[in-house]
């Protein structure tokens, strides 16, 4: 346990930073989610729909610095990716 005033008050703040971190990652994982969700279920209009949503949510994260920004590029690559070869295979 810590021993100083001033580590008890770290402790203090760490565990809110940590609370406020979970609540925004777990945010952008349910949007994600969404978004790969219906790209299995086929419905390619709600994806694209649900897509720019998922990358605003996985942009804020980022810039909380929740995830590193090149975690955050990564994955938004990946979903769009994603999306458009679901969409070409549509239109085939």
């Amino acid at each position: 346990m810590a021993n100083s005033k001033s580590a008890l008050k770290r402790i203090r703040q760490n565990e809110i930073c940590r609370e406020r971190n979970r609540s925004a990652r777990t945010e952008m994982r349910t949007s994600i989610k969404g978004v790969r969700r219906a790209l299995e279920l086929g419905e390619i209009d709600k994806a694209v729909e649900l897509l720019p949503m998922a990358v605003k949510t996985i942009d804020v994260t980022a810039r909380k610095r929740v995830i590193h920004r090149n975690t955050a590029d990564r994955t938004k690559s990946r979903l769009v990716r994603a999306v458009a070869a679901a969409q070409a295979a549509a239109s085939e």
